[in-house]
């Protein structure tokens, strides 16, 4: 399951920062920050194609009824990838709990602790928070490894599945 949410804040020049944060919720890395002055569908769609694109679809998108999220063209996309959503009941955040704690965190460590002189600087920033969340940030729901320590973990595991299937024929994982 990715979950994918909202956080705004503002430059200190008055350009408006919004940020779109994926967080992949078994091994919580933050899979992407888009930052931009607004968001829309289309931009949704560019950003989740290009993480598909690289890391094969989740089975399901976690969301709240945004109207970026329910639009019709992010649904007819999510369709055609056969990823299926799990919107939450609209004013409860909690049920989308991964990606609020990931945003509050994002908004604790970073937005809240630099000053954006402009939108340009804010994405630099941010992509260095990013980095630092999933490489270097143990998680005590990890048992204290990074996102990327896990990650690397469940790609080292499926090899060797994939190896133990191809030297036992008719063994199906």
């Amino acid at each position: 399951v990715w979950a994918y949410d909202f956080v705004f804040d503002r430059c200190t020049d008055g350009q408006p920062i919004k940020c779109l944060t994926i967080v992949d919720e078994g091994s919580r890395e933050c899979l992407a920050i888009d930052v931009a002055g607004s968001i829309r569908s289309r931009r949704v769609i560019e950003v989740l194609a290009g993480l598909v694109a690289a890391r094969g679809a989740p089975r399901h998108m976690r969301s709240d009824n945004g109207p970026e999220f329910v639009a019709y063209a992010v649904q007819d996309w999510l369709r055609e990838e056969k990823i299926e959503t799990a919107y939450i009941e609209p004013g409860k955040p909690w049920q989308n709990g991964m990606n609020e704690s990931f945003n509050g965190r994002l908004r604790d460590e970073c937005l809240n602790a630099e000053w954006f002189a402009n939108r340009a600087e804010a994405q630099v920033l941010i992509e260095e928070f990013r980095s630092r969340y999933n490489e270097h940030r143990p998680h005590s729901s990890l048992g204290y490894r990074t996102p990327n320590e896990v990650r690397s973990a469940w790609i080292a595991e499926a090899g060797q599945k994939q190896i133990k299937s191809e030297a036992t024929p008719g063994l199906s994982l």
